[in-house]
């Protein structure tokens, strides 16, 4: 649906009842894991097989990194329009299902700090651990935090009134973060 419109596009799809917002989805395809060959192939085949004219789905461009500079401006050209940044592929490299050291997120982030008001249980794997901290801003905004912790972390959390560091990608519009992740006790 288009750049900052993370919100709306999960509401459309989410929708029981498909409406007229479909008509502005856009599948936007950066990989065939299915195909074989390297990363070049891969798109290639993208090219052949989307055809030009399809107006739902169409293969992102691609471009060669020339070096750190060029790196970091097209990251900041593409955050100043509304991106989260960028995913890095080796060259030549072949598909693999999981995390991979050959594909990299390039993307800044935000931090800031807030203090622990409860502790959530956790559920499935994380059962009788933590599962988020609910934390208060300096602002008085409260949400939960459950990513980011290692497993002694969810087995010993901090305690209520401890203030954290966190890290988060922008605001919501109801102005809370944007997928915010546990970082660290703030050291006084």
């Amino acid at each position: 649906m288009g750049r900052g419109q993370f919100e709306e596009t999960a509401s459309t799809v989410r929708s029981q009842t498909p409406d007229d917002r479909w008509k502005r989805v856009r599948f936007m395809v950066f990989d065939a894991p299915q195909a074989t060959g390297t990363f070049e192939q891969r798109m290639e085949f993208l090219r052949a097989t989307l055809p030009g004219e399809n107006q739902f789905a169409k293969p992102v461009l691609q471009e060669r990194c020339k070096g750190t500079k060029h790196l970091l401006a097209e990251r900041d050209r593409v955050v100043s329009l509304g991106g989260e940044g960028l995913m890095l592929r080796q060259p030549e490299s072949e598909y693999e299902t999981r995390r991979s050291p050959t594909l990299l997120k390039v993307k800044p982030s935000d931090d800031a700090e807030a203090t622990v008001i409860a502790h959530v249980p956790g559920k499935g794997k994380f059962a009788g651990k933590l599962g988020a901290l609910r934390v208060e801003t300096p602002e008085q905004r409260q949400f939960s935090i459950g990513t980011g912790f290692t497993d002694a972390q969810r087995a010993s959390p901090p305690p209520m009134g401890t203030v954290i560091t966190y890290r988060f990608r922008g605001f919501t519009r109801k102005g809370l973060p944007r997928f915010p992740s546990y970082l660290r006790v703030r050291q006084d």
